[in-house]
């Protein structure tokens, strides 16, 4: 007679193997925000500040983040706590309109932007050494702090306004604050100069900002991750129609979606647009 209290075993390789312990990143604490950052000033290089200064209005085509430079450091007094030091760095890219019947003049410029928070990340004051290949010493061993790391999600900001003021007597453009990798990517010389006009703006900023720390944790193992696709599957071959028998008719392309055919998330875009 069988055994009605016997566990059944699961047979397959969905089914549980054993635990094991492996080294990952435990979030310890975030929060997200949602900043309306007012009057940020646009800085731009010597050949955009000339098409900003012969200019008569400027309209805001995109804003995008370029970098968030991070500085993690704990709090005195106050055990267990850092504060995240944030400096985020947008490419605000303008165009300029010297009169309103000619074509505007597309412009890049960069703006800047510094928070501060307090999370939460724990104590921890080892010391780790790990073998590595770069950065090390002669026994290529390397030693790190056992800070916790900071991680910054955001998405490109909206932006809410723009304008063209005139700027005021000897005022001189700050470029001391914008690292060199920043300034490699634009045309022309970030350089101190005393520009006729100023481009201020106001953009919707939401990001996450997560704290966490490297913990070993014990965690249910189920199978190897095995490839389950053939790699001859994808397209290998280099004859263009070949390629293109492959992509999907862009049948939306040709027959656009009727209101009604519209989730209540495709509405809430189109209205916020």
């Amino acid at each position: 007679m069988a055994d009605n209290n016997a566990i059944p075993t699961a047979v397959g390789s969905n089914s549980f193997k054993e635990a094991v312990c492996i080294d990952a990143g435990r979030i310890y604490d975030s929060c997200s925000e949602k900043d309306c950052i007012e009057n940020l000033r646009v800085v731009f290089t010597d050949c955009g500040q000339n098409v900003i200064d012969q200019a008569s209005s400027v309209k805001c085509k995109s804003v995008t983040v370029l970098n968030v430079f991070m500085e993690v450091e704990p709090v005195p007094f106050n055990r267990g706590f850092y504060s995240v030091d944030m400096t985020f760095f947008f490419k605000v890219t303008l165009a300029a309109y010297n009169s309103p019947v000619n074509c505007p003049v597309e412009v890049c410029g960069v703006a800047s932007y510094s928070k501060k928070v307090i999370l939460y990340g724990s104590e921890g004051n080892v010391r780790v050494f790990s073998s590595t290949n770069q950065n090390c010493d002669e026994n290529c061993v390397c030693e790190s702090t056992n800070l916790p790391k900071a991680t910054v999600q955001v998405v490109d900001p909206i932006c809410l306004s723009c304008r063209l003021v005139e700027a005021p007597q000897n005022c001189c453009n700050d470029v001391t604050t914008i690292p060199p990798s920043i300034c490699n990517g634009f045309d022309g010389n970030f350089c101190c100069y005393n520009p006729s006009k100023l481009v201020f703006i106001t953009i919707g900023l939401f990001s996450i900002i997560q704290i966490e720390r490297s913990v070993q944790m014990l965690i249910p193992a189920y199978d190897f991750c095995v490839p389950d696709k053939d790699c001859s599957d994808s397209v290998t071959t280099d004859d263009p129609c070949e390629i293109f028998k492959r992509i999907k008719f862009p049948t939306n392309e040709f027959f656009p979606p009727k209101l009604s055919d519209l989730c209540d998330e495709d509405l809430l875009t189109v209205s916020g647009n």
